[in-house]
């Protein structure tokens, strides 16, 4: 009779898992596709500077050296 208790916790438990990792997976296909529709892609420019990715602008060069104190 004490198998059959554990054998019902052991099912139990397992079909929580299994409902939990679907809950899991549907969330994450949501958070793609609603993430995937947001994204345009239309507003990156092709003249960019050689060597950027698109993210970063050009910055005018420093006045100062990194390790020279402010004046």
């Amino acid at each position: 009779m004490n198998d059959d208790l554990n054998w019902s916790s052991r099912r139990r438990t397992h079909m929580t898992l299994v409902i939990f990792a679907v809950l899991v997976a549907v969330a994450i296909v949501a958070a793609l596709a609603t993430t995937i529709r947001q994204v345009d892609t239309s507003q990156v420019s092709r003249d960019l500077p050689p060597g950027t990715i698109g993210l970063a602008h050009p910055h005018p060069p420093l006045d100062r050296a990194p390790g020279e104190p402010i004046k």
